[in-house]
């Protein structure tokens, strides 16, 4: 097998960890000697033994003279774990084959760096787009000190995300909403806006078997969620933070006793200033969030620049209506050439539904 088939399954083992290691990246490796793989290992969960260590603490035999095959450049830092550069230069392994470079600046080119001066070969680069694009979220999340955030909605082909009288359940069917619980899954956190909370009353878990509940986060300017709300009543169960302009002590001590933490954020245009609590959530180790606000926090959103990509579901029915809601609120633009442009399309059909996720390109709006 090539240096490529090794790194192959090197990812499949690091997808394993999706969900489950946030705000840590993806790692997987497998070492192998003389061509028989002698040792797997993924990085399993955040806090525990990194991929590495995991792949020499199961060798069937000795790594010594051994090739390591990892997906991200290994750690020479010490964190929650000990530095794995350490592990390796330990177990006599003579050659490391990496897929993509750890931009974390206590890595960067120093693990790289290690492993050299202590006579160990090392191959760069290979698989390094899959490897890079497995880990967007932990790239953007260490590169900006902010949460990479997509913003999902699900609409039918007129572009209708509720009927005239405002029903929404349900535009898609049953496997686009799979889709959208292993979404839950995979990122840290997912975000309403209060008027969702109001009108649905929703749990926001994942109702994947095996899966992780996200972090909920409610966006409540003045301090409307309901106390008797599925959510507060289960704060104590799932965290779940409100993000307030709200300040008066009377107001939010019930849902503090309730187990909700509430972060103060300033006021933009009268709403949530969003860039701030993006800051404020990364200082809580939240990489990662999954909009399914309204079409009002979504333009907010928008707005802001603070959304990386977006997954638009479109059932293939029509609703009509020119009261009827779309996707997007707020004020618009007013000109073509002012639209939140999208790039790097990528369609799956999902039963009868088609999932169309693009990428936000950030320099054509807002001041990012």
């Amino acid at each position: 097998m090539t240096d490529t088939g090794y790194m192959q399954m090197a990812l499949k083992l690091a997808e394993k960890g999706c969900g489950f290691v946030n705000p840590n990246p993806m790692v997987g490796a497998v070492i192998v000697k003389q061509g028989e793989i002698i040792g797997k290992g993924y990085h399993e969960k955040y806090g525990q033994l990194h991929a590495e260590r995991n792949a020499l603490a199961g060798c069937s035999k000795s790594p010594k003279g051994a090739t390591m095959y990892v997906t991200l450049e290994p750690c020479c830092h010490y964190g929650k774990t000990p530095p794995c550069t350490a592990a390796i230069i330990e177990s006599g392994i003579t050659r490391v084959v990496i897929g993509a470079k750890d931009p974390n600046p206590l890595v960067a080119g120093n693990g790289v760096k290690l492993l050299l001066q202590n006579g160990i070969e090392v191959v760069e680069g290979v698989l390094e787009e899959e490897c890079s694009r497995l880990n967007e979220v932990f790239f953007h999340y260490i590169q900006t000190k902010t949460p990479f955030v997509v913003m999902k909605y699900a609409m039918t082909t007129d572009g209708k995300i509720a009927t005239c009288t405002g029903k929404s359940k349900w535009i898609t069917g049953e496997t686009a909403r799979q889709n959208v619980h292993k979404d839950r899954h995979r990122y840290a956190a997912i975000m309403v806006g209060v008027d969702t909370v109001i009108a649905d009353d929703p749990l926001l878990t994942c109702r994947m078997e095996g899966g992780r509940n996200p972090v909920r986060i409610i966006c409540d300017t003045n301090l409307h969620t309901p106390l008797n709300s599925q959510i507060v009543a289960t704060a104590r169960n799932i965290p779940t933070y409100i993000a307030t302009a709200c300040t008066e002590e009377q107001k939010q001590q019930p849902f503090l006793d309730a187990g909700c933490k509430l972060l103060c954020v300033s006021k933009k245009d009268g709403r949530i200033n969003l860039s701030e609590l993006m800051l404020k959530l990364a200082k809580e180790a939240i990489d990662s969030i999954l909009l399914e606000g309204g079409a009002t926090l979504n333009y907010s959103a928008l707005e802001s620049a603070i959304v990386n990509k977006v997954q638009a579901y479109i059932a293939q029915k029509l609703f009509g209506g020119k009261d009827a809601k779309s996707p997007v609120a707020g004020l618009g633009v007013e000109s073509p050439d002012e639209a939140f442009f999208l790039t790097n399309h990528k369609i799956r059909l999902l039963g009868e539904d088609i999932l169309i996720e693009s990428e936000v390109i950030k320099s054509v709006y807002g001041n990012c």
